[in-house]
């Protein structure tokens, strides 16, 4: 039995403006951790100080957003109250911001058939993929069994989800008994998309490149007008990259993989990402899938949509949302869509 743990990290390669003047915008890096992952901000910016108070900001934001809405472990989140709240007949208030997330995201669950489907939260808790990942050892490691499983699907299915607005404006979800919300598929791109409007107010701030985990924002010019690079990882060894795409701002980019979070058991590996179909870890045929696109919430839902379809379904899929994509399969293949073509320096098939 063998045990792993990555975070996944995407390469963002900012160069450095030399011999720039004082009002000339400045290249500064910054690294933190917030929503359970990673976060690197690469922003061009004259005033030192007017980047500190742009970080400051965006960290507060997320931090906001995973104690205060997304997270279904904080007792003082949206999501967890919508939990603790299933199967309660007068249903749970919903703010207007979690409401309009929630319905795109009940949109996308029915254009991709399920696969797709913020209702997997029994599956996730019982999976407990971020537990297992985090340093259990692997002689304690116990896979869910057959029985097990088949409960938790029970209790999954966006199909049962209700949003309704009543008379007084106010909407309000409904939930079966044991039904869990996990937002965790979409979370890193939603807070992309809430970020972009801090970008837009901060006049100082000319260009940035912001990851929030495997989720990317591109954002305005660099000095010297080349186009911005993202790296995207190899899936067969996470320190190195298949490959870059050059993009202007404004860009998402969003991956989704099996080398994130894993275990490795009798040779088979158990990865967090999962079928909502069969209650077990995609098998699809798929090692990684990045989505570009021009939505942060949508890309980083469609990656892993796109994970669980395979490429066929998964790029029909992506393109009747207006993204691109790019699928690396087992056996090393990469399916690229002609959009993406247009921006990729790397490996082709």
């Amino acid at each position: 039995m063998k045990f792993f743990f990555r975070i996944f990290q995407v390469c963002i390669v900012i160069l450095l403006c030399g011999g720039c003047g004082r009002e000339m915008p400045v290249a500064r890096n910054y690294v933190d951790t917030a929503m359970g992952t990673v976060i690197r901000l690469g922003l061009y910016c004259a005033q030192e100080e007017a980047a500190d108070n742009f970080v400051h900001k965006v960290m507060e934001l997320l931090e906001d957003l995973e104690q205060e809405s997304l997270s279904w472990r904080s007792e003082t989140s949206e999501v967890y109250g919508i939990n603790s709240g299933a199967g309660s007949a007068e249903g749970v208030l919903l703010t207007e911001e979690l409401a309009a997330l929630l319905r795109e995201c009940m949109e996308l669950s029915e254009a991709s058939e399920g696969a797709f489907d913020v209702t997997i939260g029994a599956l996730t808790g019982l999976w407990n993929m971020d537990q297992l990942a985090a340093g259990m050892e692997a002689d304690e490691i116990q896979l869910p069994s057959e029985e097990m499983v088949a409960r938790a699907l029970r209790r999954c299915g966006y199909e049962a989800v209700r949003l309704e607005r009543g008379q007084d404006g106010e909407e309000r979800i409904y939930l079966p008994e044991g039904m869990a919300i996990d937002l965790g598929a979409c979370g890193k791109g939603y807070a992309l998309t809430k970020i972009l409007p801090l970008l837009d107010m901060e006049p100082e701030i000319t260009g940035a490149v912001v990851a929030v985990g495997g989720s990317v924002l591109t954002y305005g010019v660099k000095p010297d007008g080349t186009s911005w690079k993202v790296g995207i990882t190899d899936p067969f060894d996470a320190a190195s990259f298949i490959g870059t795409l050059s993009l202007d701002g404004q860009w998402c980019v969003s991956t989704s993989g099996d080398y994130e979070r894993y275990v490795e058991v009798d040779g088979v590996r158990y990865h967090h990402i999962l079928d909502a179909g069969t209650g077990y870890p995609a098998r699809s045929g798929v090692r990684s899938v990045t989505v570009l696109s021009r939505d942060g919430l949508a890309g980083d839902s469609l990656s892993t949509a796109c994970f669980v379809l395979g490429p066929e379904k998964g790029m029909e899929l992506a393109a009747s949302y207006g993204a691109e994509t790019l699928f690396v399969m087992w056996d090393g293949e990469l399916i690229l869509s002609e959009g993406m073509k247009e921006y990729w320096t790397g490996k082709m098939g």
